[in-house]
């Protein structure tokens, strides 16, 4: 089924645990078709946790996820099937096999999900290889790839299908500033020029607020602040406040929450 409405992804009261560690308490969200929205937040805040849960890998304590009109942890594992097909995903680390070429790891889509035959599957690897500046790489293994050039190939094969969704968890994390800029404006460029919808889940607040539409910042499991990357620029809210100037003391703490430090050191003495 498809679905008409503004919203690719709609998130509505969302509640989720890995066991007693309550991660997200009631996310509130929406996704409109042919934007780039960033979810950012600190390491930690369940950012990756809501891309498991839009993709169905895990279900929600609590309140649901709709892509395209259909609630994603009601699928069946046809529908569920069904719906990732049209998703593409570019891993924190890449994800890419390290057993296979560039050009296989990028045909490895096509040639699972389709039926196409492999002089189509040929020309589509180069041209998406292209779009990310690397047609040159194409007989490379990942391990003869640099850091950035291995975000562009998962990039690349994120694209492979021209999905309605790409879903970028820390696209940049670990990038120099070249890359980082680069990788930055593929997502921006590629997205418009597919007419699709593209989630960037990140810390880094600079590249991301220069290439989205809109962004939602979480902070201990709720959705804090929204806007376009302007508005969340002049927000007031401390925890906004403190992450996008990357001050050290405010609301979001450095501390995991813990004991008093005598406490710890008293019962070390005693043992």
């Amino acid at each position: 089924m498809n679905d008409n409405s503004k919203n690719l992804i709609e998130i509505e009261d969302l509640h989720f645990a890995y066991g007693s560690n309550q991660v997200l308490k009631g996310i509130q969200l929406a996704v409109p078709r042919g934007k780039v929205v960033g979810i950012l937040g600190v390491s930690g805040a369940g950012k990756s946790t809501i891309l498991k849960l839009i993709g169905g890998q895990r279900r929600p304590d609590r309140g649901a996820v709709r892509v395209n009109g259909r609630v994603v942890h009601e699928l069946d594992n046809k529908g569920l099937y069904d719906m990732r097909r049209e998703m593409g995903m570019m891993f924190q680390a890449g994800g890419l096999f390290s057993d296979i070429s560039v050009y296989e790891n990028i045909a490895f889509p096509m040639r699972e999900l389709t039926d196409l035959p492999e002089d189509l599957i040929h020309d589509l690897v180069l041209m998406k290889l292209h779009a990310v500046g690397l047609r040159g790489s194409r007989t490379l293994m990942p391990n003869e790839l640099s850091g950035g050039m291995a975000r562009r190939v998962a990039l690349a094969r994120a694209i492979a299908l021209d999905p309605m969704l790409v879903m970028y968890d820390e696209p940049f994390a670990g990038l120099d500033p070249i890359s980082l800029n680069l990788i930055a404006e593929l997502i921006r460029r590629l997205n418009d020029a597919l007419g699709g919808t593209s989630i960037i889940v990140t810390y880094d607040v600079s590249e991301t607020l220069k290439v989205v539409d809109y962004a939602y910042f979480i902070h201990d499991g709720v959705v804090v602040a929204s806007g376009t990357p302007e508005e969340l620029l002049g927000s007031a809210d401390p925890s906004v406040h403190q992450f996008i100037h990357a001050e050290p003391d405010g609301p979001v703490a450095f501390h995991y929450p813990h004991r008093p430090y005598t406490s710890d050191l008293e019962l070390i003495s005693r043992e």
